[in-house]
């Protein structure tokens, strides 16, 4: 194996183990909203003014956007609809944590930070070779 051929299995090793970790974590957002907490966003959407068709765009970025992510497959739309959900999770429920610390000291906007950056990041590298869509392609 020659010097960049392990430099790009490293790169393509980080792009898979990037796109794992925000989509496992994310998606289990998405399964506790499918199994019993969708109200919640139903009134946030509602007190926002918002169409209510617009509550269900969330399984789109906690559901749909993780698992193209985790599979590799069209992950660059994946992680934008990721960073996209989590931009409403910030403009409808967390605006009030922008300038707190949460109780252990970090920033309160930590978790939807992460999955906010990490998303993006997701969406400029792309999927890389460990993935169903292969590094080929624009969308991946």
């Amino acid at each position: 194996m020659t010097e960049h051929s392990m430099g790009a299995a490293s790169g393509d090793g980080g792009k898979l183990l990037l796109r794992l970790t925000v989509g496992l974590l994310l998606i289990f957002h998405g399964y506790a909203k499918m199994t019993g907490n969708f109200g919640f966003i139903e009134t946030v959407v509602g007190k926002a003014g918002l169409p209510h068709f617009v509550a269900y765009l969330v399984f789109l970025g906690e559901v749909v956007g993780p698992v193209l992510v985790i599979l590799g497959l069209w992950t660059r739309i994946g992680g934008i609809l990721i960073a996209i959900n989590m931009l409403f999770a910030i403009f409808l429920v967390h605006t009030q944590d922008v300038l707190k610390l949460g109780m252990g000291g970090g920033w309160a906007l930590e978790p939807s930070a992460f999955f906010l950056l990490t998303g993006l990041a997701v969406a400029l590298l792309g999927a890389g070779r460990y993935s169903v869509g292969g590094s080929a392609g624009r969308w991946n």
